[in-house]
């Protein structure tokens, strides 16, 4: 009797190996984040020399703001002989600077959560509606950021003194928030559009409005992206100078920024220099403690508002 012999794999029984699972092939090449390109390391020095560069530069504003008006000069790389503290109660006394820091927090804090209020109620509905009419709205606001804001200050004077609003601090609220709504828009916009949509079926059905959907639901889900649009307006509305110099008068109404550039004057007039420091310092620190508080979720946000 004979028996008919079956032939079997030898991998029966075994689990098969996908390939590339668990393995590299040979000669594949190694993952773009892995690969050490001359133009990649390049690309790294030159940031690491612009960051040391910027480094130095606040490093001898910092020294040059507590030594004395004539070590200034004639000993400009050197750590100061002693130790003027004295410079930054000059800057602060000497240009009012504790009422323009405080039009300047109340200004600046005021548009951008204004801004980001309205710019969120914008950007929900432009996310979500594929429409013509929509995606030609977001463009408008991409094309407001294209503006120089040079060639739109004549009009935008013409228009507030129309409405007695130049030399206020409303006017210029008004005119931060106009000016910065276009960005906020659009960042928000394609934040929004990275979350889910399946959220909002379930509150539907569960019989939410779309006003209480977007501010129960889809709200709280943006949070890293509102932080993100917050923190890049106030650190914009905190360095601009144009539209308040151009736009306010009193010196009880000036921001931070127009008192800082009064006092370079009369600093440059009294060769005050340490002073003049120090009132720059003083412009430059909250702005720069921010960033590193808070700079890690401002790179999350934005990262996480690009990519879906």
């Amino acid at each position: 009797m004979t028996t008919q012999s079956v032939d079997r794999p030898v991998s029966e029984g075994r689990p098969r190996q996908q390939p590339g699972v668990g393995r590299q092939r040979r000669g594949t090449p190694a993952p773009l984040a892995r690969r050490r390109t001359p133009l990649r390391m390049l690309g790294m020095a030159a940031v690491w020399v612009w960051v040391a560069f910027n480094l130095a530069i606040f490093v001898w504003m910092l020294l040059s703001s507590l030594k004395s008006d004539g070590e200034v000069f004639a000993d400009p790389w050197g750590l100061p002989n002693v130790w003027h503290f004295e410079n930054y109660v000059r800057a602060w006394e000497g240009s009012d600077l504790g009422t323009a820091a405080l039009n300047s927090v109340f200004l600046v804090a005021a548009a951008s959560v204004f801004t980001v209020a309205i710019g969120a109620l914008a950007a929900y509905p432009l996310s979500r509606l594929q429409s013509r009419n929509s995606n030609v709205t977001l463009m408008y606001f991409v094309l407001g950021m294209g503006v120089p804001l040079q060639s739109i200050v004549v009009p935008a004077y013409i228009a507030m003194a129309g409405l007695n609003m130049t030399n206020t601090l409303g006017g210029l609220f008004l005119l931060y928030v106009g000016f910065s709504l276009p960005f906020t828009v659009f960042l928000l916009t394609g934040f929004f559009r990275t979350l889910p949509t399946r959220l909002e079926e379930a509150a539907a059905l569960d019989g939410c409005s779309a006003f209480r959907t977007f501010r129960s639901v889809m709200l709280p889900l943006a949070r890293p992206g509102i932080v993100t649009a917050l923190l890049l307006n106030v650190v914009s509305l905190w360095n601009e100078t144009l539209l308040a110099l151009i736009f306010i008068i009193d010196d009880g109404r000036q921001t931070l920024a127009l008192a800082i550039l009064g006092f370079y004057g009369t600093m440059l007039y009294n060769n005050a220099w340490g002073a003049l420091f120090a009132g720059v310092c003083i412009v430059v620190l909250p702005m720069l403690l921010l960033y590193l508080w808070l700079g890690k979720n401002i790179m999350d946000g934005m990262t996480l508002g690009a990519t879906k």
